[in-house]
């Protein structure tokens, strides 16, 4: 199924709207959302954060200090070592692309979505440079 979707996904175009740019090859995003590179820091800030990242409300992973982590989706610990940046990204900016419904939303996508709350619309979740951040640092996690 993940080399089906895959094939399916190559060379397809974002929506118009936060991803307009934005394509995708095979299972992944190549090209980052910004100029500026992620930085882990910042990244794990994110991650760790349940009302700002929001990973940890369905992730488990390395984080010692954080409390309740989800046991939803796949945990976190060795996420750089299982995918590419490219895949990565994909999965963090609009995982809906690779799983249309799966559990993971799409967090920088803001066209074609449902059940989007009112001061939401229009508006993604993370902004391209969170994206990047939560990327780089996820590539940490061997």
């Amino acid at each position: 199924m993940r080399h089906a979707a895959a094939a399916a996904l190559a060379a397809l175009m974002f929506p118009m709207g936060a991803l307009a740019a934005a394509v995708v090859v095979d299972d992944g995003m190549p090209q980052p959302l910004t100029d500026t590179p992620g930085n882990a820091a910042r990244g794990r800030a994110l991650v760790g954060n349940r009302q700002e990242g929001l990973c940890l409300l369905c992730h488990g992973g390395p984080f010692p200090d954080a409390r309740s982590q989800g046991n939803l989706a796949s945990n976190l610990q060795g996420a750089g070592s299982r995918w590419s940046a490219a895949q990565l990204r994909l999965r963090v900016a609009d995982a809906r692309r690779l799983e249309p419904d799966g559990l993971m939303p799409s967090l920088h996508r803001t066209e074609g979505l449902t059940r989007v709350g009112t001061a939401w619309l229009g508006q993604p979740v993370l902004g391209a440079q969170q994206v990047e951040d939560i990327v780089a640092y996820l590539q940490t996690l061997q």
